[in-house]
């Protein structure tokens, strides 16, 4: 579905991604892993459209997308979620998703009603029914992620970009929103995480791709690479330890 082909990628003097080379295959979850400043958020934003690749190729379906704007990108089928979430203050939780809803019926027939559309999706991602009307500037950062990932959902992505989706849940919530992605990829949608918590990825990815001063360092099925000794010497800081909770 997703092929990336020596990807690079510098801001002035710093090589942010050096002849990164991976793929996300149709109906798989994909782990994004690696120390910050690694360069895995920059990845996302190149497969999304947000920065051009100054070398390489990214090809989502056999298509060429390097240079596609991120709008036509999201029109293809790939939706991102941000690190920081981004929202309409003044708009309702409701009316936010909207925006996306209208967005996707664009490129659809058979159109159904946006406002249910809206709610059924606010509903799925588990807001409150009574936070649909109230203004995103009102709410905390976990209502807002739920709100971003409605967002997301509403495009109907092919592959969805999750950038540390889970950042800021309690342990409870954390496990929630794995079982909601795993009902996403369910549903037929690729999904390509970041994410920091080994314990989600372990139990989570069908895969794992490990960033390291930008460049791929390791790849293969997680029990195979937390036991890889460059990751544990430059990632993990110590052996991983299976059913372990982390600290």
């Amino acid at each position: 579905m997703l092929q990336c082909t020596e990807v690079s990628k510098g801001f002035g003097g710093l090589q942010a991604l050096k002849n990164v080379d991976f793929t996300v295959n149709d109906g798989e979850i994909v782990g994004l892993v690696g120390p910050n400043g690694s360069g895995k958020s920059t990845l996302l934003n190149l497969i999304s459209g947000v920065y051009k690749p100054d070398l390489g190729k990214i090809l989502f379906s056999g298509e060429d997308i390097s240079k596609l704007p991120p709008y036509k990108i999201c029109a293809k089928g790939i939706t991102k979620t941000s690190q920081t979430v981004q929202s309409f203050p003044e708009m309702t939780a409701q009316e936010n998703v909207l925006a996306s809803v209208m967005f996707n019926q664009k490129k659809v027939s058979g159109k159904t009603d946006a406002s249910v559309r809206a709610h059924e999706l606010l509903a799925f991602v588990g807001l409150g029914k009574e936070k649909f009307s109230v203004p995103a500037k009102n709410l905390n950062v976990i209502e807002l992620r739920r709100i971003q990932l409605a967002k997301a959902l509403a495009t109907n992505p092919k592959l969805l970009l999750l950038d540390e989706l889970l950042t800021g849940l309690t342990p409870k919530e954390s496990d929630e929103a794995v079982d909601l992605v795993k009902l996403i990829n369910k549903q037929g949608v690729s999904v390509l995480i970041v994410e920091h918590v080994m314990r989600v990825i372990m139990g989570l990815c069908d895969r794992v791709v490990v960033l390291h001063h930008g460049e791929k360092i390791c790849e293969g099925p997680p029990k195979q690479v937390v036991c890889n000794a460059d990751v544990v010497n430059v990632y993990l800081g110590k052996q991983f330890k299976f059913g372990e909770e982390e600290e």
